[in-house]
């Protein structure tokens, strides 16, 4: 079933620093590149258009777990990463945010011409999405980003976010392409949020009468064609609770990160020495990657892959970001040699887990886990947006195991 929906989440201020915009960018590449080489082009727009998955995505990445910045942040990295390589990975990203989503149209019509597609159709496609979710949703937001994904057989995606200065949210919308079937009626697989009183949308099957006074619209009414929302609407607090996270899930990943004998498996698997802080982050990745929708219920759990660069839930383990990112970026480029064998242990390592989850049922204890992340964060030159104007020092305390 293929999905769309929408995210609210709270207004952020603030910059993603370069320290971790450079590393979210090549992250973000190797991941997307890891899901076209098992899954196809098809199977990226529609995790790309789920905006759990969306969220979780950011999360693994380093990014706040909940604000309206993961938007921003995620698909402006994955148009510096992937659109040098768009002919190769048959991925192109047009649009952006405020200056940028102007300019997609022409973006537009330039990948249309270097691949044979029909570029007015999209164009069409691009403002119509706008427009609807700008204009004729009376829901109180105003689109101010406007990311349109479309790949090399012309088969699309949108992402886009709007603002409500009175309840200082923001919301992300999400489209794909085979699940619109009129843009006149439904065109979303649904639109879900708190109960604020009658709203407009102009665009819903009985709205029809309206479209034919405004619009002089006379046509048939065609089949209602709804499959299941996908709505995410994200707490007001910055920090992540325990309430906010499936901690047996979590609690799968840690056993498989820190007891020895599985972490000796999970290793073997994925054919490297690796340490337990960097098992945990490339379990979460693997499953981003593989993971099935009902995964990423609990978007925040991605969160304790690689920290927040506001500290939440703990500052981002630098070393144990470019391990990880070594480690997915190898395999790739062996299995474009023709050795998948390291690329695949990452399908491995997400069905341990999950088998370890099944199980065992191992608990997690939140407040431990938090406390030791946050302890052993100088020896993997944890780093966040506060520290950045500290003088930094190296710190070369060796890294203990968890709970030992």
């Amino acid at each position: 079933m293929k999905r769309s929906g929408f995210a609210d989440l709270p207004l952020h201020g603030g910059r993603v620093p370069p320290w971790l915009a450079e590393r979210m960018e090549k992250l973000g590449t190797a991941i997307v590149e890891s899901i076209l080489h098992h899954y196809g082009a098809s199977e990226f727009l529609s995790r790309i258009s789920d905006p759990f998955w969306f969220q979780a995505f950011g999360c693994v990445m380093g990014m706040d777990w909940h604000s309206s910045g993961i938007t921003t942040s995620v698909l402006g990295a994955l148009k510096r990463g992937l659109n040098p390589r768009a002919h190769e990975l048959g991925i192109y990203i047009c649009g952006g945010r405020g200056k940028q989503a102007r300019k997609t149209p022409a973006e537009l019509l330039s990948v249309a011409n270097s691949k044979g597609l029909n570029g007015d159709a999209l164009v069409r496609t691009s403002r119509l999405t706008a427009k609807i979710d700008n204009n004729a949703i009376g829901d109180g937001f105003q689109i101010y980003l406007h990311s349109f994904i479309v790949t090399a057989a012309g088969e699309w995606a949108v992402v886009q976010q709007g603002m409500n200065d009175s309840t200082a949210l923001a919301r992300r919308y999400h489209w794909h392409s085979t699940s619109v079937r009129d843009f006149t009626c439904d065109p979303h697989t649904g639109i879900l949020g708190e109960n604020e009183g009658i709203i407009l949308n102009l665009v819903d099957h009985r709205a029809k009468p309206a479209q034919n006074a405004l619009l002089t619209i006379a046509s048939e009414k065609p089949d209602k064609s709804l499959s299941e929302v996908r709505k995410l609407s994200m707490p007001g607090h910055h920090d992540v609770r325990a309430q906010n996270v499936d901690l047996k899930r979590l609690g799968a990943v840690l056993a498989v990160s820190y007891e020895q004998q599985l972490r000796d498996f999970a290793s073997l698997l994925l054919l490297e020495n690796l340490g337990p802080r960097t098992l945990q982050t490339l379990a979460l990745v693997a499953e981003v990657v593989h993971g099935a929708p009902s995964r990423f219920s609990d978007p925040a759990r991605f969160s304790f892959a690689l920290g927040g660069k506001d500290r939440h839930p703990f500052p981002v383990p630098l070393k144990t970001y470019d391990e990880s990112l070594s480690v997915l970026r190898s395999s790739l480029d062996r299995a474009k040699l023709g050795d998948a064998e390291k690329l695949g242990g990452f399908k491995r390592l997400d069905r341990l887990v999950r088998a370890v989850e099944e199980r065992c049922e191992p608990a997690a204890d939140f407040d431990k886990i938090v406390k030791h992340e946050r302890a052993i964060s100088p020896s993997l030159d944890g780093r966040s947006v506060f520290d950045d104007s500290k003088p930094r020092t190296e710190n070369n305390a060796q890294l203990s195991l968890f709970g030992r």
